[in-house]
């Protein structure tokens, strides 16, 4: 039987070089000591920011300071963490950490209060008087904007103190999910017994073998099935969290909330999901052309990531995913080839997966050393697509660390997938320009409707999935694991349509997706991934202007708001345009997949 590996067992050549930020776990102690002591001294600038620009300077250079040593402190013992969730020992340092961040937030909940009560007329003053203060404008002014959601100094406080107990639903989810849950073993194609895990399991499900398929889909859902009432808990305390933030924050709804911080208006988010209603009859079209291909008297829902062309099944190992993602995005130019490269051979990377490893993928990292990825690795087309989507995020972080001061490094999750789906963009443009066999060739245009499937409509069922439970929870009702299946079954009823049998056990899917505790979070991938396909056209048709344009969007990390950088390279999100278009281009892939 085939088991995964501990992973003291697992080749280090694949393994992210985590020192890079700690040499050792004494090393990381003693910067945690450090902070801890740091974050003692925020009280001194407790009342004084209205004093003088020279006094808000001061604080807020204090503050980022610290800010960026927790989270050094934070990314490294949670990576640990990642690596083994079943090590106590990093288990304890990732809760020491989450400690100590919500520590610095009660210690920095005067912030907010503070600046919003200097005024509109006070702040220009201040940052008209000091250039390096000037460099704080889009962070002092955006929390002025949005002031009458500001609370008081002992407001803030109590909702800082909070924070623990807040993410209680999330971190038992990710404590089940990770660590707990065991799925449990199925033959593969040739008889073989397997451990099916999270990371194996999309896999089983693109075997040709409808058997294997099908065993995976069952076994994977009936132990979800067996936590059922547990995670309908878990995810409805994180649902009451967000209604309880947005009630005592005076926000007409928790979706308002989640927008706000980066001035989206409401009607971006509404305005996705109707443009993808109105469009959902290609998705159905999608949905009877794979039954016609894969030539099934009923397709399942353990029949939707099956390639259509299964003969060309294409197998790529690390290696040469390394190889083919340089080859797809030197439209990049080779600044960004440069970088690349020295991302993927430099220990950036946590490559395979092993016993208690976190699944799925992630990009993720501190500013003072440089951004890392995890996989869960396995040798075909979704985890070559999975390196240069990863490696995208990195990329986003590496430019904007270079070029922002800490305040402005990240980037919001708005545009952070439009840095990602770029890649993935442009790597299948190039695959499709350059594969010669037809059958591969096939593989490669079914890959891009799933694409556009996975991202485009699913990211947006689960996003009208979301906005549905929160809407129940704002009325008062009770989020019971019937009430959620039903919800689900309904979503998934509509976006597939009659061409499609809904299988019972796919009604507790949402139990399973970890995005649903960061709310309002997933309809990010479905206007990032409009986005992308626009910027990558524009790529590939304008050569360097549109990459110069680009690559500036990449550099301006969180210093603009969202709606604004991407207008900045040429596309605006405020209205439907960019998902209409983004529709065309599914209609013209369908159009070619019927004629192949």
């Amino acid at each position: 039987m085939r088991n995964l590996k501990p992973r003291k067992e697992s080749d280090p050549k694949y393994m992210w070089h985590i020192e890079d930020i700690y040499k050792s776990d004494k090393d990381w102690q003693k910067d945690f000591d450090k902070a801890s002591e740091g974050l003692s001294s925020i009280k001194s600038f407790k009342g004084n920011l209205s004093k003088s620009a020279k006094e808000l300077l001061a604080s807020l250079k204090a503050i980022d300071g610290i800010a960026l040593l927790i989270d050094k402190l934070y990314v490294y013992a949670n990576m640990r963490f990642h690596e083994d969730s079943t090590n106590p020992f990093y288990q304890t340092l990732s809760e020491k950490a989450e400690m100590l961040l919500i520590k610095f937030a009660f210690e920095t909940s005067f912030l907010t209060p503070e600046i919003s009560a200097l005024g509109m007329e006070k702040a220009i003053e201040f940052l008209d008087s000091d250039k390096e203060l000037k460099a704080y404008s889009h962070f002092v002014l955006n929390i002025l904007r949005q002031k009458e959601h500001t609370l008081s100094p002992e407001c803030e406080e109590l909702l800082a103190k909070a924070g623990e107990i807040s993410d209680a639903g999330q971190n038992i989810f990710t404590m089940l999910n990770d660590a707990d849950m065991k799925f449990g073993v199925i033959k593969d194609e040739t008889g073989a017994e397997t451990e099916l895990t999270k990371g194996r399991y999309i896999s089983f499900l693109e075997s040709p073998d409808r058997r294997v398929r099908k065993d995976a889909f069952d076994t994977l859902y009936d132990t979800y099935l067996r936590s059922k009432n547990t995670i309908a808990a878990a995810y409805s305390a994180s649902v009451k969290k967000d209604v309880f933030y947005a009630s005592a924050r005076k926000y007409p709804s928790s979706l308002e909330m989640a927008l706000a911080d980066d001035n989206i208006p409401v009607s971006v988010y509404d305005s996705l999901i109707n443009t993808v209603h109105k469009n959902i009859g290609l998705m159905h079209r999608y949905i009877k052309l794979r039954k016609e291909l894969l030539n099934l008297p009923e397709l399942h829902m353990y029949d939707l990531y099956t390639p259509l062309v299964p003969k060309a099944r294409m197998e790529i190992t690390f290696e040469e995913a390394k190889k083919t993602v340089m080859e797809g995005l030197h439209p990049m130019g080779d600044e960004y080839l440069k970088a690349l490269e020295t991302g993927m051979e430099s220990g950036w990377l946590d490559v395979y997966e092993n016993t208690g490893k976190r699944g799925g993928a992630y990009s993720w990292g501190t500013y003072s050393v440089h951004p890392f990825v995890l996989l869960n690795h396995n040798d075909n087309i979704n985890s070559l697509f999975t390196l240069a989507h990863e490696m995208g995020h990195a990329m986003h972080s590496h430019y904007s660390w270079k070029t922002q001061p800490y305040i402005y490094s990240g980037h919001k999750i708005f545009v952070a997938e439009v840095a990602s789906t770029v890649n993935e963009a442009l790597l299948i443009e190039h695959m499709l320009k350059n594969t010669k066999d037809p059958l591969q060739k096939k593989y490669i245009l079914n890959h891009f409707l799933e694409q556009f499937r996975g991202t485009l409509f699913r990211q947006t069922m689960f996003a009208e999935f979301e906005k549905k439970t929160h809407e129940l929870a704002e009325a008062g009702e009770v989020l019971t694991c019937d009430t959620l299946s039903s919800i689900y079954r309904s979503l998934n009823e509509f976006y597939f349509g009659d061409g499609l049998v809904i299988d019972e056990k796919i009604d507790i899917e949402w139990a399973r997706i970890p995005h649903f505790y960061n709310a309002f979070y997933v309809y990010q991938y479905a206007t990032g991934y409009s986005a992308a396909i626009a910027i990558s056209r524009m790529i590939l048709k304008e050569g360097r202007p549109a990459r110069e344009r680009y690559l500036n969007f990449l550099k301006k990390g969180s210093s603009e708001y969202s709606v604004d950088l991407l207008k900045g390279v040429g596309v605006d999100m405020s209205g439907p345009e960019p998902v209409e278009n983004a529709m065309i281009v599914f209609e013209g892939l369908l159009d070619e997949m019927e004629r192949l």
